[in-house]
């Protein structure tokens, strides 16, 4: 008997669901490095091949959003309506992701990944990632007509805007401050 189509993508997304939340629990409550994958796997009920099925590293099990991330801010430039302006569509986005990263109950996991050199290394080569994918975006839109580096650039200062902005004491008006200089950094590119 064949499962409708949709019923095995939400089981695999609860699965893989079910193994962040436990890794993330068990990485809170004893440590990152003293959690191995064979514990989130005992743990989640599940074989450590379908650990590793659903998440290439153990870094990965903490940034468990990471392509959502990446889509929502592609998805900004690219689902926009053609007469919205880039910039406000971008600082929009990043700010609904500064609320989840500045959520209640979200300073343990980010001061987990402060005190890890390989969570820290992950997240600044995902970083990197996202910045390419954004840059991208940007260079594809026939509308923007910017350069290939001002893509990059402003990709990166939208990346770094994030980051500065969850580690700020005002993540909302850091946000504000820094994106004010990406739309005037954005502007004197113009053509």
């Amino acid at each position: 008997m064949t499962e409708p189509p949709g019923r095995r993508e939400r089981k695999k997304a609860a699965t893989r669901q079910k193994i962040a939340d436990t890794a993330l629990r068990l990485f809170l409550e004893r440590g990152y490095d003293a959690v191995g994958i064979r514990d989130v796997a005992a743990e989640s009920d599940v074989a450590v091949t379908t650990v590793f099925s659903h998440f290439a590293s153990k870094e990965a099990l903490v940034f468990e959003r990471d392509q959502d991330f990446e889509q929502r801010l592609t998805r900004a430039v690219t689902d926009r309506p053609p007469h919205e302006p880039l910039i406000p569509a971008l600082h929009r986005e990043v700010q609904a992701l500064v609320r989840h990263c500045t959520a209640e109950g979200s300073a343990p996991v980010r001061r987990m990944i402060e005190g890890s050199p390989a969570l820290r290394e992950y997240e600044e080569s995902m970083s990197l990632r996202h910045a390419q994918a954004l840059a991208a975006a940007l260079a594809a839109d026939p509308h923007l007509s910017r350069s290939a580096t001002a893509c990059r650039a402003t990709a990166r200062f939208t990346i770094d805007a994030y980051a500065l902005a969850c580690q700020a004491d005002d993540p909302g008006a850091t946000l504000d401050e820094v994106f004010r200089m990406i739309k005037a950094a954005w502007e004197a590119t113009a053509p």
